[in-house]
């Protein structure tokens, strides 16, 4: 049984989401502030996060980047679910780390669909099958221990940017769209902007510093990693 965490300060909104998650099988933790909720995080036995983000104290925003810094806790799944609905807090949600990213008024029946969608790729990307580490260029890409080292030094990527770089990684040479790219790492009819993987790019390349050119855009198209 999967254990979700609800970081959310509205006692209606935190009591309707647990129900219908304890409805639909899952174990339910909840937290009414960002403090709290990264102290039961960092417990352990927790495999998604949802995450509102205007939050007294410390907001969701920031509680991400905690979640995500953290050794123990950056490999949570984070959905963040939030009425703030502009392009830019979209993308700087995505930006700070959250592997989703839902507005208010919700759907219970869309929030648990996309919960199923995350657990299962998260299930993928860490569920203990071994791969072959990716190298390429000056980096070392390794799924299994979701380890990015560039020249022999990690990189701190988030788990959004990691699965891009490693899709990208696996094709060389290879140009891909926006959306093949968010299908490859989502799953299909994942509903993104094509500014936010623009903003993943951006974030990536900023990470590898002067190795970031190794991500070429191809102008009209879209994005693709050179070839040696």
């Amino acid at each position: 049984m999967a254990k979700i965490l609800i970081i959310e300060d509205e006692s209606d909104i935190r009591e309707l989401i647990s129900f219908n998650l304890e409805m639909s099988g899952y174990e339910v933790a909840t937290a009414a502030d960002g403090e709290e909720g990264l102290e039961k995080a960092s417990r352990g036995g927790v495999d998604l996060i949802i995450l509102d983000i205007m939050l007294p104290g410390i907001d969701g925003y920031q509680v991400c980047k905690y979640l995500k810094k953290d050794i123990e806790t950056r490999d949570i799944p984070v959905l963040m679910l939030t009425a703030r609905a502009e392009d830019d807090d979209v993308v700087y949600g995505l930006e700070t780390g959250a592997d989703d990213y839902m507005t208010k008024p919700f759907s219970p029946r869309v929030l648990i669909a996309r919960i199923q969608s995350a657990l299962r790729k998260s299930q993928a990307d860490f569920g203990g099958k071994k791969s072959t580490p990716i190298t390429l260029h000056n980096l070392m890409i390794d799924a299994s221990r979701h380890l990015t080292l560039l020249d022999g030094d990690p990189v701190d990527l988030s788990a959004t940017e990691f699965s891009i770089l490693r899709f990208l990684a696996e094709n060389p040479g290879w140009v891909f769209s926006r959306n093949q790219i968010i299908d490859s790492v989502k799953g299909e009819d994942y509903p993104v902007t094509a500014r936010s993987v623009d903003v993943q790019i951006l974030g990536i390349r900023r990470k590898l510093g002067d190795s970031g050119s190794i991500i070429e855009t191809v102008r009209g198209i879209g994005y693709r990693m050179k070839g040696e």
